[in-house]
């Protein structure tokens, strides 16, 4: 199969030196059709002008306001669609990636019957052998989305094609087709879950969300949420757990899931104090 024209949507604000980084990847990227399109959130450190200067090649679309992860990104689909896209893949700034990612889930996603979304395997970019995401996984009775093989050793347990609960929004691939049928990101989360209710809708329209352990991609992780343990994150990850909870589990979930929310992220917020964050 020849193949299909795909853009590479970065979302940036005010994080120029990791865009720069991960552009320097995608520069690297052993494929034949790809543009690489940044979507700037007003940003105020200079990444505008850093990237037309050193990545001239590179589209850059200024939004001129923070939009956020949903709008940023809903605002790049947008472009991309406009201008041929056949395919789409959302990339955190905040990541590098192995040249053969995007051919590698491009290949997953032709030869998979249903397949609407892809997902790679992520690892720590300050560890580069340890996992962050290998899979999702959702549980309606503790109200809680996780990674599966977080934090473990990339030792080959994780190293199977297989269909998976959801794409993080960190870095996924989907086609035209899903996404005229799936639409954009739900915009009323503020931060975190909108990957995880855009891949359930898209299950829900009877696709795949696949999980490709060849094609690989290294994270900063939450970087702009003030790192990994932070209150603006945890606080942030509470509400829109809750809220996609609410939307799409059954009446019986909520005899548990609310609680079980609390529990998680107050054992969270426990670790934070503990660490003196």
């Amino acid at each position: 199969m020849p193949a299909p024209l795909t853009y590479v949507i970065v979302v940036n604000w005010n994080g120029r030196d990791d865009t720069l980084e991960c552009l320097a990847s995608l520069g690297r990227v052993e494929y034949p059709l790809m543009r690489v399109l940044v979507v700037d959130n007003g940003s105020t450190d200079g990444s505008q002008d850093a990237i037309r200067r050193e990545y001239p090649g590179v589209m850059l679309l200024e939004t001129g306001s923070n939009l956020r992860f949903a709008g940023g990104n809903n605002a790049g689909i947008r472009y991309a669609l406009a201008n041929g896209a056949e395919q789409v893949a959302l990339l955190n700034n905040d990541t590098t990636v192995d040249p053969g990612f995007l051919g590698s889930m491009t290949a997953r996603m032709q030869s998979t019957p249903g397949a609407g979304v892809v997902a790679p395997k992520i690892l720590y970019s300050a560890e580069p052998d340890r996992l962050w995401y290998a899979g999702g996984e959702i549980s309606f009775w503790t109200g809680t989305m996780r990674h599966r093989g977080i934090r473990e050793r990339d030792d080959g347990r994780f190293d199977e094609p297989c269909e998976t609960g959801y794409a993080t929004g960190c870095c996924f691939l989907t086609s035209r087709n899903t996404l005229e049928r799936v639409g954009l990101l739900d915009e009323s989360y503020f931060m975190y879950a909108e990957d995880a209710d855009w891949c359930m809708r898209a299950r829900r329209a009877g696709l795949r969300v696949l999980y490709d352990p060849q094609a690989r991609v290294w994270h900063k992780v939450s970087v702009s949420a003030g790192g990994h343990l932070s209150s603006f994150k945890l606080r942030n990850k509470f509400v829109s757990n809750f809220r996609f909870f609410s939307r799409y589990a059954s009446w019986y979930h909520w005899l548990v899931f609310p609680w079980m929310n609390f529990v998680v992220h107050g054992y969270a917020a426990a670790r934070y104090i503990l660490a003196r964050r």
